[in-house]
């Protein structure tokens, strides 16, 4: 459920997905979150992100993960394909299940399933789908992760860590009581799954105008930042003491001992602002109810700089292959 190093994917993936189709505006290119194709007279976004790391919800979770990064170009999903497989063939119900779960997923999203393909492979020890979303801009401009330039403003809605911290109290839950956690502070922490979605602010902030978006998948928080500097060209400067992190994540970090910036939180959408529309997209936010924090700068450099108090951490290395979810499952594996 990681993804391979940086250095893996420049070596062995991206010198055999090279194209020279003209209608081809932006392709296999490593931290953007979609494909952006020419058709007709339209730009078509397209994006596709399996869901291993997570059982219950799995396909309703699929959906939105796939959903959202989508938005994060300001172009609005509209369709999608679908993947499905689980271990057995006896595993009837659980397709059911599944299904039922991307059925919910795209209703609240207000996509189309449009077809897809759904099978048993013994080689699984649990469920596996995979969602390929798709939008068109129809005259939107589309927004890059590449974008971010100095002088702007860093944004991040809702918090960190949220969807890894729903993840361990769904399929957690012994380890997670083990560990202290009661009744009450499970519910609350599964709670936070229902935030998944970032597809309205995502539009609504590409509307208003953004240089850069990117939301927080694996890697956390800190993978999102170090993506959007290094893609960019720029540097990031983080005050942590602005961070939003909810106290249920924290009771969470500190039971399984994981760090909340290096947790998956789709839900977490990072944006860079021209200082200008900050008054306007807060403005916006707030109406919305849409809780937001603006945690730093971009600057010129090339690293992440985070301040904890008279501290300053600086990172520059791309660790995509590092995420606290995926080092969850080694401690606490759920399929023996």
């Amino acid at each position: 459920m990681s993804k391979f190093s940086l250095d893996v994917l420049n070596k062995r993936v991206f010198p055999f997905v090279e194209t020279n189709d003209p209608d081809v505006i932006l392709g296999a290119s490593f931290g953007e979150d979609v494909a952006l194709t020419q058709v007709g007279g339209d730009i078509l976004a397209s994006h596709v992100d399996p869901i291993v790391g997570a059982i219950e919800n799995i396909g309703w979770l699929a959906v939105h993960v796939a959903c959202n990064d989508i938005a994060t170009s300001g172009i609005p999903p509209r369709w999608i394909l679908l993947l499905v497989l689980v271990p057995k063939q006896t595993d009837e119900d659980l397709l059911e299940h599944i299904m039922s779960d991307i059925k919910r997923g795209a209703e609240e999203v207000g996509v189309s399933i449009i077809g897809g393909h759904t099978g048993y492979s013994s080689g699984l020890r649990r469920p596996m789908v995979a969602v390929s979303a798709f939008g068109t801009a129809s005259g939107r401009r589309p927004v890059y992760t590449n974008g971010a330039c100095v002088g702007d403003q860093v944004l991040i809605t809702k918090g960190v860590a949220m969807e890894g911290t729903a993840i361990l109290a769904q399929d957690f839950e012994d380890v997670a009581t083990e560990l202290g956690m009661n009744k009450q502070d499970l519910e609350e922490a599964r709670s936070l799954i229902n935030e998944i979605s970032v597809v309205k602010e995502a539009l609504v902030l590409a509307k208003i105008g953004t240089s850069a978006m990117h939301d927080v998948t694996r890697g956390g928080l800190l993978e999102t930042l170090l993506e959007i500097a290094h893609l960019s060209g720029v540097g990031i400067e983080v005050d942590t003491s602005r961070m939003l992190i909810r106290p249920i994540v924290t009771s969470f970090a500190q039971a399984f001992k994981f760090d909340p910036l290096k947790m998956i939180s789709s839900g977490s959408l990072v944006a860079t602002v021209h200082p200008k529309r900050m008054t306007e997209i807060s403005r916006t936010l707030t109406k919305m109810g849409i809780p937001f924090a603006n945690i730093g700068r971009v600057k010129k450099g090339k690293d992440v700089s985070l301040l904890l108090g008279d501290k300053v951490i600086r990172y520059h290395k791309i660790r995509c292959e590092e995420d606290e979810l995926a080092r969850m499952w080694t401690l606490y594996p759920r399929d023996k």
